[in-house]
């Protein structure tokens, strides 16, 4: 039996107990936060209806039929969590609203094509400003890491240890923190985008490594709006296959450092756990969603099985 007079209590003493676990549930934490808005606007009391969940999952006129499947499902482990404690409590049902997410085709970005990228960071306005060298150093370190957008973005000067060559990536998903060494040109590119940052900025002390030009964090809004900038001048919008994607670097780093070890040879069963340690990942198996079956890696596959069938179903070595 629960002491819960209102839906907002229900909400908060969800949102307290799974944080307390290490969930952020930042976006999940504001939609419950409408769906208490909708229910008290409804004059909804008692525990949590079914039809109460779908109604407000259908609600949003700006909802395509993935985004309100996605809201049901916000709904359903918090009704799973207050029917604990009210019996009466209906946990909307599974796939009511249909999937409630899909997989985009991730682009792999070519070495021409980080070129231009980074080319294009460069010519961003204002030309003697700070945005130009902020966007062409935060993209460059994406592709040369593989770190969430938002890792990146949250660096701050002292998590940059330029001289040991090594970032410091805190609390980011699941509450994780992690050292990621960088490679000496990497190493180098920071530092020279640090330099730059002291010239125009040298009175700033705010801690942050990524600063726009006055003198406040790069956020993740203006980020994007600069590469959809980018992808703009290049022409990428108008491409048939889709559009490449800010987050898609990081996808791009996977599937380069497994095609690179396999043709160095080296033993994937060993490496892969690696790389999910470096991206961060809890489980190995999240690793595998960011290796897109590129055609170089699909050609490698083909090979091995080709000689796994000569073999006689033997193991055949990369």
């Amino acid at each position: 039996m629960s002491h819960w007079s209102t839906m907002q209590e229900r909400v908060t003493a969800y949102l307290t107990a799974r944080r307390r676990l290490g969930y952020a549930l930042r976006i999940e934490g504001e939609q419950l936060q409408r769906f208490t808005q909708f229910a008290d606007a409804r004059g909804h009391s008692g525990p949590i209806t079914a039809q109460l969940a779908l109604e407000w999952a259908c609600a949003s006129a700006r909802s395509g039929p993935i985004g309100r499947a996605r809201r049901l499902e916000v709904v359903r482990p918090f009704a799973k969590f207050c029917a604990a404690f009210e019996a009466e409590t209906q946990i909307p049902p599974a796939g009511a609203l249909g999937p409630a997410h899909r997989r985009l085709t991730p682009h792999i970005y070519t070495d021409e094509e980080i070129d231009q990228l980074l080319a294009g960071a460069g010519a961003l306005t204002p030309a003697r400003g700070l945005r130009p060298a902020s966007m062409q150093c935060l993209l460059g370190l994406l592709a040369a890491t593989g770190l969430r957008v938002s890792e990146a973005l949250h660096l701050q000067r002292a998590d940059v240890d330029l001289a040991r060559g090594l970032l410091c990536v805190r609390q980011t998903k699941f509450c994780k923190s992690r050292y990621v060494p960088l490679h000496l040109t990497a190493s180098a590119a920071l530092s020279e985008y640090a330099q730059l940052r002291e010239q125009r900025l040298p009175l700033s002390r705010e801690p942050a490594f990524f600063l726009r030009d006055d003198g406040r964090p790069l956020g993740y809004a203006q980020a994007l709006y600069a590469f959809h900038c980018i992808r703009t001048q290049l022409g990428w919008d108008r491409a048939p296959e889709g559009r490449p994607r800010l987050y898609d670097l990081r996808h791009t780093f996977a599937c380069r450092r497994l095609l690179a070890w396999y043709q160095e040879g080296i033993d994937l069963a060993c490496a892969v756990p690696l790389l999910s340690t470096y991206l961060g990942h809890v489980k190995v198996t999240d690793t595998y969603w960011y290796l897109t079956a590129i055609p170089a890696l699909m050609s490698i596959a083909g090979e091995r099985f080709e000689r796994l069938a000569q073999s006689g179903g033997a193991e055949a070595t990369p």
